[in-house]
């Protein structure tokens, strides 16, 4: 069961210890955390086994969330600015 984490969903998995460690060789050996080989693994593997289709509409839909969350968070500096430069006891 996963937990959502703003937009994204938090998953927990159990991993046998010997596996994890060629999973943090991996992460080491491309200098990115742990957590990154694994998304990246998962990804990969729900490529290779779904639709083409399938995969392209949910990347798509993961970058189109992506963006506006991104447009969110620009809009909403902007705004506080905006509002500190009108009054400044704010």
């Amino acid at each position: 069961m996963s937990l959502v984490h703003g937009k994204k969903q938090y998953l927990q998995i159990l991993l046998d210890r010997s596996r994890y460690d060629l999973l943090e060789e991996i992460a080491a050996r491309d200098k990115v955390r742990v957590t990154e080989a694994a998304r990246k693994a998962i990804y990969a593997y729900l490529e290779r086994v779904c639709e083409a289709s399938q995969y392209k509409a949910a990347l798509a839909m993961d970058e189109a969330a992506w963006a506006a969350s991104v447009r969110n968070r620009v809009e909403g500096k902007i705004s506080k600015k905006i509002k500190q430069i009108i009054d400044p006891a704010v």
